[in-house]
C-alpha cells in the first residue's frame, strides 16, 4: 500500500522519480533503449524497480525476461503522462478498440487497456515482445513471473 501511495505522489511530482537509467540502458539493445528512453520518467522508474525485483526473486532470469520487465509499460509512451487520466482510467474500466488510437479520454482508455499490445508491436525481439504482450494476462512462465512482480508495485 505504501508503495502505491508513493507512486501516486510521484505521479504529480515527476522530479521525485529517479530511475536507474544507466543500469537499464546497459541491459537493453539499441532499439530497445530508444523505446525505454521514450517512456516517461515515472514509468521508467517503475520499470527498473520491476526488473530489479524480478532479478532478486529469480537470479537466473534470462536477459529477454529482464528486458521485457524494463519495457513492459513502453506502450504507454504513445501518449503524454497525465496523472488524472491515469487515475481515472484505473478507476473506471471501459472496453475500447485497439485502433484507431484516439486523442482525449478515449485514447487514455485505449492506452490503459491495450498498452501491452502497443508496446509489443514496437519490440523487435520476439521473446521480449511476447512477455510484454502477455504481462497483464500471462500465459508463458516469464510473463507470469513478470506479472507477479509487477503487481507488487
Amino acid at each position: 500500500m505504501w508503495l502505491r501511495l508513493k507512486r501516486l505522489y510521484k505521479a504529480f511530482v515527476p522530479a521525485q522519480a529517479e530511475p536507474d537509467d544507466a543500469w537499464a540502458l546497459a541491459e537493453l539493445s539499441i532499439e530497445e533503449a530508444h523505446l525505454y528512453k521514450a517512456m516517461d520518467v515515472r514509468d521508467r522508474e517503475h520499470a527498473v524497480r520491476v526488473a530489479k525485483r524480478l532479478l532478486e526473486r529469480y537470479p537466473d532470469a534470462p536477459s529477454f525476461a529482464v528486458r521485457a520487465a524494463l519495457l513492459h509499460d513502453s506502450g504507454k509512451a504513445l501518449r503524454p503522462y497525465r496523472p488524472l487520466e491515469r487515475i481515472l482510467t484505473g478507476l473506471i474500466s471501459l472496453d475500447v478498440p485497439i485502433e484507431p488510437l484516439d486523442k482525449g479520454l478515449r485514447g487514455a482508455w485505449q492506452i490503459r487497456q491495450h498498452h501491452p499490445e502497443y508496446g509489443a508491436m514496437r519490440i523487435l525481439e520476439p521473446q521480449v515482445a511476447q512477455i510484454v504482450r502477455e504481462h497483464h494476462q500471462p500465459v508463458s512462465l516469464w510473463a507470469r513471473r513478470l506479472h507477479e512482480v509487477d503487481e507488487e508495485f
